[in-house]
């Protein structure tokens, strides 16, 4: 498929508990996460390097418009799941660019999950205080 006969790109991404749809178009690089600019969702300069990640390993920062919506867990999760969203959309895109993503992680979903809490304890691995007498 060219870039021609498809408008937009759409890919879904995943990280511990969040999820990102996550739709490309052809543009000027403007970033809007549940309909409000990625520098006012998300505060820390770090979550944004996170989701641009992606364009400047393909080299194309201001080539396309990302529109996403991503619900569930924290905002390190939710970033994590955005970049994972755009990493597959670029891939439809251009399948060219899948070494370099792929060299660098980006299309492998993270794995890592929260611990469950076990009964009669703390924590998932926390005790509570041993007392011998």
């Amino acid at each position: 498929m060219s870039a021609a006969t498809v408008s937009r790109y759409y890919a879904t991404g995943k990280r511990k508990n969040s999820i990102a749809r996550v739709w490309l178009m052809s543009g000027s690089g403007k970033i809007t996460v549940n309909d409000r600019p990625v520098d006012q969702y998300f505060g820390r300069d770090v979550l944004k390097m996170i989701i641009r990640q992606p364009f400047e390993i393909t080299s194309t920062v201001d080539k396309f418009d990302v529109m996403v919506s991503v619900v569930g867990g924290g905002s390190s999760g939710q970033a994590g799941a955005i970049r994972h969203g755009i990493s597959k959309a670029l891939v439809s895109v251009e399948a060219e660019s899948r070494g370099k993503l792929r060299k660098e992680g980006l299309l492998t979903r993270d794995p890592r999950e929260k611990e469950r809490k076990k009964y009669g304890q703390k924590g998932a691995r926390a005790r509570f205080q041993f007392s011998k007498r």
